[in-house]
């Protein structure tokens, strides 16, 4: 079995949960997201991604994951990604080149997590990406 988080659950009732799984398989990063006595299943390059897929899937239910990877302004790296599986992204500051420190763990939580929608996230991101920085 592969390593688990219980991530709260936004839009949902107080103190409800997910317990995501990670599972590397071949040349694949997996997850499995348990939550209200159903599991769904989502297979990508790397987690990131992966736990978009699973975001996708929770978004018609009105549930976003309370996690550094769910969070508008985080974003992983190409090199994240690639080197990484994608398990860590940056905290985005529009106008601000990245730093180690804002380096976080998707699965993690914080006071500054910010839920956002797979869309709406990405958005975020590619606005980063236009905005000149110092």
């Amino acid at each position: 079995m592969g390593t688990q988080h219980e991530i709260d659950l936004i839009g949902a009732s107080d103190d409800e949960t997910a317990v995501i799984t990670e599972h590397e398989i071949e040349n694949a990063c997996k997850l499995t997201c348990a939550y209200r006595g159903k599991t769904i299943e989502a297979e990508a390059r790397d987690f990131f991604e992966a736990l978009c897929l699973i975001r996708r899937q929770l978004e018609p239910e009105g549930l976003i994951p309370f996690c550094y990877g769910a969070s508008l302004n985080v974003y992983p790296s190409g090199m994240a990604r690639d080197m990484g599986a994608g398990l860590k992204a940056y905290r985005l500051t529009k106008g601000a080149h990245t730093r180690m420190t804002d380096l976080v763990e998707i699965f993690d939580a914080g006071p500054d997590v910010i839920p956002a929608s797979v869309d709406v996230q990405e958005e975020f991101w590619r606005e980063w990406l236009a905005t000149p920085r110092t």
